[in-house]
């Protein structure tokens, strides 16, 4: 790995795109400090200590791990790349019942350009709705004394805003210029970077060394899992009849249909943990502590709920991101068919078969891993929980396989070793 590592500082344009990656997070990691102008730190700080410590912190506490600790400075960055996020899932939403949005995303760059362009437009739609009612139900009793309230829901907006759609544009540049999803890396960098606080508050509560070896434990067999998990999946093969063009004749080959046992990827969690935290936010700020307890982060109800919600926008997803029945007419369109099933709707009925097996060890394992830190929780202690499992160490782990595959995409190109040593490849620039 470390000869990985230095051969990809020795390719000129790996090497510069590594280095723009960490400039960009940089400036992210920067304006993380820079707070709000007109908000009084003092008040926000304790305000965001006891609404984080309640039953419907959990919103909070998700969303300023999102934002690399930006939400507990009342940051500029404060709702981070979340309207980006939001946008985005409403669009593959749409795509999902919208057929002209659904052709769209068939036109190749073309349509990929357009349905970028309205992700754009809609996060810009999006942030601005969110920053404004952040800015008057939460941030606005915590402004510096004397402030003329107008004037400061004005000028919070606008920053709150600001600092998103330029996040954004970090995103994009990180895209273009750096190495992997510019968005998931900023996320990525945000999630990581509130461990380090996380670890330091476990290790001020004096754990003892049973404690701290079922936390490795948990933490390295769930990256581990998480791994095996993401990039499982199973191959459908597909051969394709030979048939003669004028003297040339094609097909003969077989290929494969490669599906994910994950393939809504961390998003059943998201739309789960967007849907339980409204009942925990209405609590906290309605002060009704029959609420706060019945949606409590360890409640066996919201335990319960959040399973099951997981477990259906798991199989919600996949119908949506794997649809059986334009696969099976692209398979007979072709000329293709897997071997022993006839084309047409034999295949349709197989494909869908095979997806709801697969699907179903899929959902479990995410309802799992978003369970564990209710569970590394109760066995290790409550800070452990905001390490492992849930939304944080999935993106994370996500993220840092896609740059590792990336950098190895450009390593093996130029005729480097990658992460994986697959034998000595002879000649090198």
């Amino acid at each position: 790995m470390w000869e990985a590592i230095r051969n990809s500082f020795k390719i000129p344009e790996l090497r510069s795109r590594i280095i723009f990656t960490f400039l960009m997070l940089a400036v992210f990691r920067l304006g993380v400090y820079i707070p709000v102008p007109g908000i009084s730190l003092a008040s926000w700080a304790n305000f965001f200590n006891g609404v984080s410590a309640g039953a419907g912190g959990g919103f909070f506490t998700l969303l300023n791990a999102f934002a690399g600790g930006a939400l507990s400075n009342m940051s500029i960055f404060a709702m981070s790349v979340t309207p980006y996020i939001n946008a985005s899932i409403i669009l593959q939403l749409l795509m999902a019942v919208v057929p002209s949005l659904k052709e769209l995303a068939k036109e190749g760059e073309q349509g990929r350009q357009k349905i970028e362009k309205y992700t754009r437009e809609l996060t810009l739609l999006l942030a601005a709705v969110e920053a404004v009612a952040l800015t008057i139900v939460v941030v606005m009793p915590h402004a510096t004394p004397g402030l003329n309230k107008v004037a400061f829901i004005i000028l919070s907006s606008i920053s709150l805003m600001a600092g998103s759609m330029f996040l954004q544009w970090i995103g994009e540049m990180i895209t273009d210029k750096g190495i992997g999803n510019g968005i998931s890396i900023i996320i990525f960098a945000g999630v990581v970077a509130t461990y380090p606080f996380y670890l330091g508050q476990m290790i001020i509560s004096n754990l003892s060394i049973t404690s701290w070896a079922l936390f490795f434990l948990i933490f390295v067999v769930t990256i581990f899992g998480l791994i095996y998990i993401m990039q499982g999946e199973r191959r459908i093969t597909v051969q394709y009849a030979k048939k003669v063009v004028g003297r040339r004749m094609y097909g003969g080959q077989s290929s494969y249909i490669p599906m994910k046992v994950n393939q809504g990827g961390v998003l059943p969690i998201i739309f789960a943990v967007a849907i339980l935290m409204i009942p925990s936010m209405i609590a906290q700020f309605t002060h009704n502590y029959t609420l706060q307890s019945i949606f409590g982060f360890n409640s066996v109800f919201y335990i319960v709920v959040y399973a099951l919600l997981v477990f259906f926008f798991t199989y919600f997803y996949s119908a949506i991101t794997f649809d059986v029945h334009d696969v099976s007419d692209n398979i007979k369109e072709y000329g293709g068919f897997i071997p022993g099933i006839r084309p047409g709707v034999p295949t349709e009925q197989y494909l869908a078969k095979v997806l709801s097996r697969i699907t179903f060890l899929g959902a479990i394992a995410l309802v799992v891993i978003a369970l564990l830190p209710n569970i590394s929780a109760t066995i290790v202690g409550s800070n452990s929980g905001q390490i492992v499992g849930g939304v944080g160490m999935m993106i994370a782990v996500g993220v840092a396989l896609d740059v590792v595959q990336q950098m190895e995409a450009h390593l093996i190109m130029r005729h480097y070793e990658g992460f994986i040593k697959r034998g000595k490849l002879k000649g090198r620039i």
